[in-house]
């Protein structure tokens, strides 16, 4: 019993369950619990790019081969082009088999869809990196650990820096204490302000998408990881701490630094973990790139526009690059589905409003999809590379309930 009140999955349920509770029965209670949420991710994303700094520079400088760096990132792009494309192709032949749009009135939402259209405007590549400072840590990471490597005297600025990282995750492992009142937070706010019912005219879109991304998970994601004879389920299992807060705060942000740190303790390399899954959380949006195709071939549908296939190949095309700035947009998914619309032209855009009310809900399974995704990538490419050791990963599975143990665990780091 002792153990079950110091256990971090214990807790994040619990608060997710409490949250939900409160939104359904207080909503206007419930609604006032966004700062938690918020607050939570604002403090875990303060975190983000002194890791990503960090762990990229350690892991270059530990590299005695440079050219390494160039062809685990060309490995890396590659790999995201190919898993995204086939995530593209996946959402658009479920939504036409499916068809979840026929037959929705059109009327079923008057909700204001002005400030997504007006953030609507082109792909642009500059404006991509210029607003996206994980991408622009991540190249001047690389860089510095370039020009590291070939300084003759760099151990006393790699020890300074080896402290750095060791002190930056003893305060991950401090405000991951306070993961349930972010998800607490989080779920209470989204179920207070959108309510349940919001999801009954459009479960049939619901469960489509939730369906869908539940066979990229347990189908494509499963036959990358057989084939390095890496366990799907001991891996979700591993980081099932994890995948609950991004679930309650319908975030992959929340859990990604402390992704990074379990993918390294379970057998991946500093250096690959360190590049590909910063470069994934821009690149790789597995669960976003599927809610894409299939929201745009929902809408189709629900305007009875018949779509060709060079219509089709059309928003593949262009859900290749809109899908890209989702990560360096507010408003994310909803803002990039509306430049979609808006490049591809012929579905009206005022069928954005349909999805107002259960955007949020299904942000949550695009979060969980894109969060394994780029779990996934770094597992494969580290294989790839042979850079991934099964000795730890076996340690780290076998002993997953010992680290699920929240305070034990994270007092006792903190205290090292």
């Amino acid at each position: 019993m002792k153990k079950l009140f110091t256990n971090l999955t214990f807790w994040v349920l619990t608060a997710i369950t409490a949250g939900a509770l409160l939104g359904h029965f207080a909503p206007e209670t419930a609604v006032q619990m966004e700062g938690l949420g918020k607050g939570f991710i604002w403090v875990v994303k303060r975190f983000i790019e002194p890791i990503i700094f960090l762990t990229i520079t350690l892991g270059i400088v530990g590299m005695n081969d440079l050219k390494k760096v160039g062809r685990v990132g060309g490995k890396a792009i590659l790999y995201f082009e190919v898993v995204t494309t086939l995530a593209r192709l996946i959402g658009i032949g479920v939504a036409n088999l499916i068809r979840p749009g026929d037959g929705v009135v059109t009327q079923a939402s008057g909700g204001d869809i002005s400030k997504y259209t007006q953030g609507a405007a082109s792909f642009s590549w500059w404006k991509f990196f210029a607003d996206n400072f994980t991408i622009q840590v991540l190249l001047v990471a690389i860089v510095f650990g370039m020009v590291l490597n070939r300084i003759p005297r760099k151990d006393r600025l790699v020890g300074y820096l080896t402290v750095a990282s060791k002190w930056v995750f003893k305060g991950l492992h401090l405000v991951m204490l306070f993961a349930p009142i972010g998800a607490f937070g989080g779920m209470a706010f989204t179920i207070g302000k959108y309510g349940l019912k919001t999801l009954i005219p459009l479960c049939k879109l619901m469960l489509t998408v939730y369906t869908t991304m539940g066979l990229f998970i347990f189908v494509v994601l499963f036959l990358l990881l057989r084939q390095y004879r890496v366990s799907l389920w001991g891996f979700l299992r591993y980081i099932r701490e994890e995948l609950l807060i991004v679930l309650g705060t319908s975030s992959s942000e929340a859990g990604l630094p402390s992704l990074m740190e379990k993918l390294e303790r379970m057998g991946c390399a500093k250096s690959v973990v360190g590049l590909v899954v910063p470069a994934g959380y821009s690149f790789n949006l597995d669960g976003t790139t599927i809610y894409l195709s299939m929201a745009t071939i929902f809408l189709a549908q629900v305007f009875q526009v018949q779509l060709d296939f060079s219509q089709l190949l059309t928003i593949i095309g262009v859900l290749m690059v809109t899908s890209k700035g989702a990560a360096g947009v507010t408003g994310s998914g909803f803002i990039v589905l509306a430049s979609t619309l808006q490049a591809v032209g012929v579905i009206p855009m005022e069928g954005l409003a349909l999805l107002l009310g259960v955007d949020r809900f299904m942000s949550e399974a695009r979060s969980i999809t894109n969060f394994i995704g780029n779990g996934v990538a770094t597992i494969w490419l580290a294989n790839n590379e042979n850079e991934f050791d099964r000795a730890k990963m076996e340690l780290a599975f076998s002993q997953v309930d010992q680290t699920e143990d929240i305070i034990k665990d994270n007092i006792e780091y903190l205290e090292q």
